[in-house]
């Protein structure tokens, strides 16, 4: 993923601010450039040489980079501290590790946790065989929601006016499979909301599909989704659909959701109250 883009740093003057700054030296890192010297910082954060020299070392003070002996920078673990504090991530990931674990060992396939931020998700949580099917993921990677399963079953249960504005588009493709077009993409999502669950079919890739679930949290709102990623060739979907229900329900309910109190039942979301 590319850095993020300066209008989404930049206070709602346009002007870049320090914190702008600040962030946009964390922005320059991502999965493709794990590793930067100082004048690829300076040149992907948009900032002058002698800028990005104060603000990098700053950060290293803190520990939010790190610098090794050749003179390169990564994120540091005092960021990775910070982070785990999230509520939708490390915490999250330890609840519902047992039941993703429970169902890769039913499967023996990609199992994957994800949130979603904005109009993408992001994936806190993937587990793998050796012999499972290669998939573009690792934890913290992003994809657009409609192009995964996860990214399905989160969109499905969101706001309906956040539905209406993310349907219509535009919509990324990323194979001959990928739903591109809004009139198909809010039938899909009807359907998910029907049957609790989410099929993305060689959207990503032209081997793969997924099947996902919706997590709930307390007040019965999702708050995350968990998938299977399969071969196409030999996806079992109807056998799938049950194991990753079963994986969903019991995160949700360990995150304390009660649908016998009068919790949202599986299959709804905020499109169908």
């Amino acid at each position: 993923m590319s850095p993020l883009p300066h209008s989404r740093l930049r206070s709602s003057g346009g002007t870049p601010t320090a914190p702008d700054r600040l962030l946009s030296v964390l922005a320059a890192f991502d999965h493709e450039h794990p590793a930067l010297c100082l004048t690829d910082i300076s040149r992907r954060a948009g900032l002058s040489l002698t800028t990005a020299h104060r603000l990098v070392g700053a950060l290293t003070e803190w520990g939010a980079l790190e610098r090794d002996e050749s003179g390169v920078y990564h994120i540091g673990l005092r960021l990775w501290e910070v982070a785990a504090l999230a509520p939708r991530g490390l915490a999250l990931r330890q609840i519902a590790l047992p039941y993703l674990e429970d169902l890769y060992e039913a499967t023996h396939e990609n199992v994957q946790l994800a949130v979603r931020d904005g109009g993408e998700v992001v994936y806190i949580e993937w587990l793998s065989g050796r012999s499972a099917v290669g998939v573009h993921i690792r934890v913290g990677a992003r994809w657009p929601l409609h192009a995964t399963g996860v990214g399905l079953a989160l969109l499905a249960h969101g706001d309906p006016e956040f539905q209406k504005a993310y349907c219509a588009g535009p919509l990324a493709s990323f194979t001959p499979y990928t739903i591109s077009d809004p009139v198909r993409l809010r039938r899909v999502l009807a359907e998910v909301r029907r049957t609790g669950a989410a099929v993305s079919d060689r959207q990503v890739t032209d081997d793969a599909l997924s099947v996902a679930a919706p997590v709930r949290g307390r007040d019965g709102t999702v708050a995350a989704a968990v998938s299977v990623v399969v071969p196409h060739a030999d996806a079992a979907v109807p056998a799938l659909v049950p194991a990753v229900r079963l994986a969903a329900r019991g995160i949700s309910r360990a995150l304390g959701w009660r649908p016998e109190d009068g919790g949202v039942r599986p299959g709804t979301g905020p499109s169908d109250r």
